[in-house]
């Protein structure tokens, strides 16, 4: 399979970095600190918004402290988040006006997580804090190609989760599943164009007019 586009939008926790650890230890000291059954968190929180997901266990008012209070502990701990296989060739491969990141978590967060895995920080970077609706919403994928300057329509993007599958689907653009923190039947049949097992199946090529990723 060849797929030939424009640019990549790329989804960061679980898809360029392996942050699933730090990820469930800290929404498991947050879910001990709230009261909150931290398995029931962690069925629903991935690849979403954090307050997104804080918003279905807490009220309203308690919801954005509650938030702060979570990425205070994220900031915290970077223990273990590592670059995933592949990632850095890949990135390091792609001119830095084709591709983007889309990422349910803020952007001092994730600046924090790619640095400290030794992956580049894209110039288009989409936001917590960009977006009104998080994912599944495609708003983030959308404001993404736009702001690289080319149609969703014409843009790979590279998930782990289904929330963000779903938003890349809705998007209008393609999406290819890495089943890097699920297992590949949670990402089957959400509309992804195929699911790998992680970025070493695929093979850059970078033309004139824009990457064509190959999968092995």
């Amino acid at each position: 399979m060849r797929i030939s586009v424009d640019a990549v939008l790329f989804d960061i926790d679980g898809t360029l970095v392996d942050s699933t650890p730090v990820v469930e230890r800290t929404w498991r000291l947050w879910a001990e600190s709230y009261g909150v059954d931290p398995e029931a968190i962690l069925e629903v929180s991935h690849g979403r918004r954090s307050e997104d997901t804080i918003a279905l266990f807490l009220p309203a008012e308690e919801v954005e402290a509650a938030a702060d209070a979570l990425e205070e502990l994220e900031l915290g701990d970077v223990a273990g988040v590592t670059a995933l296989p592949a990632t850095v060739d890949l990135l390091g491969a792609l001119p830095a006006e084709r591709w983007a990141a889309v990422t349910s978590g803020t952007r001092l967060l994730m600046r924090e997580r790619l640095s400290h895995a030794g992956l580049p920080i894209p110039e288009v970077l989409v936001a917590a804090e960009d977006v009104s609706v998080g994912k599944p919403d495609p708003q983030g994928y959308l404001k993404a190609a736009e702001r690289l300057g080319h149609a969703p329509e014409r843009c790979l993007v590279v998930e782990d989760a289904p929330a963000g599958i779903r938003a890349g689907v809705d998007s209008g653009a393609t999406v290819l599943a890495v089943a890097t923190s699920h297992d590949r039947a949670e990402l089957e049949g959400l509309g992804a164009v195929a699911v790998i097992d992680d970025l070493t199946s695929c093979v850059l090529e970078s033309t004139s007019d824009g990457p064509v990723f190959g999968l092995r």
